[in-house]
């Protein structure tokens, strides 16, 4: 095996199917048919990144139950839908960005760029989203999907049902929705879901769509124009390993929502966890400006809004507040 790089991910893959226990250097020559020397080069380069992996004599090897980097060797660990092709960066300006690059370059459907920080990660409007290194989860899934532009919705609320899932399957929490991309906590956002798409304007077709999720996963500090709106998906609950175990719950009930479409598998989860279905809101969408209250979503996921001049419409797009 002549690719350092391809070595070093090897060896961490072991590393993390045995976290906590110990891999033999010579274990490791034989098993990709290098020198130990080599073995203990990779480690070293382990070891600089920031993995916290132990060197103990006659033992060998071992990556710490307390590492909490994300790798691909971590995710996949966790991950029971084999499709996704993984990236993982230490820094990314934007994993949208990265990820609508590959497209244009032709990747593949669920092809996924993680990220530990983005520098420049936004949400909709170009609305900045905070990433802290370290803190939450950033990603990015390429979709290549079949449906109608017009069904693109789909996509961010299949994905906000496949957030809420994850983190309730790792907690004690209950998550819900706001309409139309926000997952929140006890009332204050832990996720923001960004979907970008490009079409074909001569079928009316998808050409490609990219999906980003942003979690907050245990950030206990926020700045001051976020801390009284935002939140954690864990805080003091978290645990190392639960950043990659989350990325990974995420995308498997992504995909499978996402393969149902058609059949609007998404739609009663995502209705039961709204938080704005009853409640007197403030509606800003294109040429809308005013307060209404939220009687249903349709079978679209439309809001049907009542407004205090006694109208009624549907919502397709734009921003409710709950909070005014």
């Amino acid at each position: 095996m002549e690719n350092k790089e391809l070595l070093k991910n090897k060896i961490l893959e072991c590393l993390e199917s045995k976290r906590g226990g110990f891999c033999s250097g010579e274990e490791l020559a034989e098993l990709f048919s290098v020198s130990r020397s080599a073995v203990w080069k990779a480690v070293k380069n382990l070891k600089a990144e920031g993995y916290n992996v132990k060197s103990v004599t006659n033992r060998g090897y071992c990556l710490d139950t307390d590492n909490d980097l994300l790798s691909v060797a971590a995710i996949t660990n966790f991950l029971k839908n084999k499709e996704f092709s993984l990236q993982v960066l230490r820094s990314a300006t934007s994993t949208n960005d990265i990820v609508k690059k590959l497209a244009e370059s032709g990747a593949e459907e669920w092809t996924v760029v993680i990220s530990e920080e983005q520098t420049a990660g936004r949400g909709r409007y170009n609305r900045a989203f905070y990433s802290p290194s370290g803190e939450g989860v950033y990603f990015s899934v390429l979709l290549r999907p079949e449906f109608s532009a017009a069904e693109t919705l789909y996509i961010t609320t299949s994905a906000a049902v496949a957030v809420c899932e994850a983190i309730e399957s790792l907690s004690n929490k209950k998550a819900q929705i706001k309409w139309v991309n926000d997952v929140l906590i006890e009332g204050k956002k832990t996720c923001g879901i960004l979907t970008e798409a490009s079409f074909d304007v001569e079928n009316g077709k998808i050409k490609y769509a990219v999906v980003g999720i942003g979690i907050n996963v245990k950030q206990e500090l926020f700045p001051n124009e976020l801390k009284d709106i935002a939140t954690s998906a864990f805080g003091t609950e978290y645990r190392p390993g639960m950043r990659s175990e989350l990325i990974a719950a995420v995308l498997d009930k992504l995909k499978y929502y996402y393969d149902k479409i058609p059949q609007r598998a998404f739609f009663e989860e995502y209705k039961k966890r709204s938080v704005v279905i009853g409640k007197r809101v403030k509606v800003v969408s294109g040429n809308l400006n005013g307060y209404a209250q939220i009687i249903d979503l349709d079978e679209n996921c439309f809001l049907k809004a009542r407004f205090d001049d006694g109208s009624e419409r549907l919502l397709s797009s734009g921003e409710v507040s709950v909070k005014f």
